[in-house]
């Protein structure tokens, strides 16, 4: 169906209101005039979607073969999930086959996630990589011919470098901390650089002196150390452990069954609930959702901006500072490429300058 002159325009000012907050009136206006100049010669049609009728069951067939495929080839259950909420909600958004579904269709879906969604361009990138890799399976598998991800591409995104904590930042938080477990928390993530979802995993079983066998991201084993400080943490915080959980950070039993058992005694004794066998899950670990909780009240605390990864960065810009290779930070980091390495590092231009003085003769 043909849309009238007044149409056209109806639809070239939308756009233009649309971009207006972010571009700014000058910018605008000539986006408005650009469009008028170059569609003055097109006849432009509705596209009509009256007939378009989602099957989400088929959608949903397509999808858990193609999560089978991955089960085998070895991704994580968290992966899986990723890839499963993740593309459900695409097609359904898109509201057609995953067999029907072509390469403007998915740029549509981009653009209206830029202009509507409110969501950042990684998160669009995100969804990108999925659809790329499930179409790559289905031609692969000869279910489709022809891949319309090839047509797509990803978007540009400007990686700003973020900040490492400072030395007295640390020793801020460091001074303020009240019980050992918060303590073992801490000092754990500042010695060994783990992502948050490592340290809660860790069993007493793996720490084998000043050790710890972690299993990284893509069931990558690697060993984790503990500096001195770290070390003592923890060995004072299992002084206090009276339990049988084979973790070495449990989960504590739910708030209402914690409230019954502990009979009127004050919420905020709730810290140290470690201590006591009853309020202690029998084999389950501490959520990453408490650890980085723990770390963003202690940052405030003491007005400081803190979550667990900002230990990675921080651990990784220190010791490259002091000298250690990058390769090496890398390994500790449990990174499979140097680039990744790289956009965690809070260098200035002082560490620079320190470097070439001390390694360019």
């Amino acid at each position: 169906m043909e849309v009238s002159n007044e149409e056209k325009n109806d639809l070239i000012n939308k756009i233009v209101i649309s971009m207006w907050d972010e571009i700014g009136e000058q910018a605008a206006k000539r986006l408005q005039a650009a469009l008028y100049v170059n569609l003055s010669g097109y006849e432009l049609k509705k596209i009509s979607t009256e007939l378009t009728v989602y099957d989400e069951q088929n959608a949903v067939d397509y999808l858990k073969k193609f999560l089978i495929a991955k089960k085998i080839k070895g991704c994580t259950d968290r992966t899986l999930h990723f890839y499963g909420t993740s593309l459900k909600k695409i097609f359904a958004t898109i509201s057609k086959s995953p067999m029907e579904i072509q390469a403007d269709d998915i740029r549509i879906y981009i653009a209206n996630r830029q202009i509507k969604g409110n969501v950042s361009l990684t998160t669009i990138n995100n969804e990108i990589r999925n659809l790329s890799s499930f179409y790559e399976w289905m031609q692969k598998e000869e279910i489709r011919t022809k891949n319309p991800m090839n047509k797509i591409e990803q978007i540009k995104v400007y990686k700003k470098q973020k900040e490492a904590f400072s030395d007295m930042e640390i020793e801020k938080m460091r001074g303020n901390i009240r019980d050992n477990r918060t303590r073992a928390i801490f000092e754990l993530l500042l010695s060994t650089w783990c992502r948050v979802s490592e340290i809660a995993q860790i069993r007493l079983s793996e720490i084998d002196g000043d050790r710890i066998l972690i299993h990284g991201k893509g069931k990558k084993d690697r060993y984790a150390y503990m500096n001195a400080k770290a070390l003592f943490a923890v060995k004072e915080y299992l002084k206090e452990r009276r339990d049988l959980n084979p973790f070495l950070f449990p989960k504590m039993i739910s708030l209402l069954d914690a409230a019954q058992k502990r009979k009127g005694q004050p919420q905020s004794e709730c810290r140290f609930f470690y201590r006591d066998p009853e309020l202690i899950e029998e084999n389950n670990h501490i959520d990453k959702g408490t650890i980085e909780s723990i770390i963003r009240k202690l940052g405030r605390s003491v007005d400081v901006v803190a979550h667990p990864h900002k230990f990675r960065r921080t651990g990784a810009t220190f010791a490259l500072r002091t000298g250690m290779p990058i390769e090496q930070v890398s390994k500790i980091l449990g990174h499979a490429n140097l680039s990744v390495t790289q956009i965690y590092l809070d260098l200035h231009e002082e560490d620079i300058r320190n470097a070439h003085e001390r390694y360019v003769r």
